[in-house]
């Protein structure tokens, strides 16, 4: 173990093993994958009827549940929203 890394935190760690972009990624991909999927729930919508809705197939959905899958486009992320009556937003933060 690197004594230099006592009493640093968990995100300094990552960013040194050039880890935090992709971490970052997947954990905002687990919440709005876990954000769609309980909205889904609460409008007893089925993989199969959320797909046809946003006119996509139920693979290309099971994708975007997929809580581990980053890569996804934001024109899909909109659909869904917008078919769960909800809207997408994404912003740029101060670090």
């Amino acid at each position: 173990m690197n004594k230099n890394n006592i009493g640093s935190s968990f995100d300094d760690f990552l960013e040194e093993e050039a880890l935090l972009d992709e971490a970052t990624a997947v954990a905002v991909k687990r919440v709005i994958a876990w954000q769609i999927a309980e909205e889904m729930k609460a409008q007893k919508l089925t993989k199969t009827s959320m797909a046809k809705k946003m006119h996509t197939s139920r693979a290309a959905l099971n994708r975007l549940l997929d809580a581990t899958d980053t890569s996804l486009t934001l024109t899909t992320l909109s659909s869904a929203a917008s078919v769960l009556g909800k809207k997408f937003r994404i912003e740029l933060t101060t670090l």
